[in-house]
């Protein structure tokens, strides 16, 4: 995985976000083609997710940081939670999650692929995909069922 420092530079675009109701505005700089992630733990095999890491220097909340919500969990075996996952209060979509992940260079920003608007479908389909095995804390390995993520 290339580590968070290096995945606002090279051919980084910067992209606006929202969610749905478009309380919640962002802007991230990332470069898809480095890879995007799809993760089996959990949360993000209840949601679906599809995220791109940046670090928090490449990554601006525009409005809404009042109408947004927190979510953390402590995983079992942990002494407190790693990540703060963000949504909209009034349409429920999720925002981007900061969390504190050593596999993946420390202080991250997981920008929700599906909340960036106006993004080419091409450019997505052509944006590189790594599963990671989040389940077993295994975030340098790939799941052996990728098949429902």
């Amino acid at each position: 995985m290339v580590p968070v420092g290096e995945r606002g530079e090279g051919n980084a675009q910067t992209y606006a976000g929202s969610c749905h109701c478009g309380k919640v505005r962002f802007e991230a700089d990332i470069d898809l083609s480095r890879g995007t992630v799809k993760c089996n733990c959990s949360t993000c095999s209840k949601t679906r997710s599809w995220v791109g890491f940046v670090g928090p220097q490449h990554y601006r909340l525009m409005s809404g940081a009042k109408s947004q919500t927190e979510y953390q969990w402590t995983p079992p075996g942990k002494d407190r939670p790693s990540i703060q996952y963000h949504f909209c209060a009034t349409c429920g979509v999720r925002m981007p999650a900061r969390g504190d992940v050593p596999a993946l260079g420390g202080i991250v920003i997981a920008i929700p692929i599906a909340a960036l608007d106006g993004i080419d479908p091409e450019e997505l389909a052509a944006a590189p995909v790594m599963y990671v095995d989040g389940r077993h804390d295994r975030f340098d390995r790939t799941p052996s069922d990728i098949r429902l993520m």
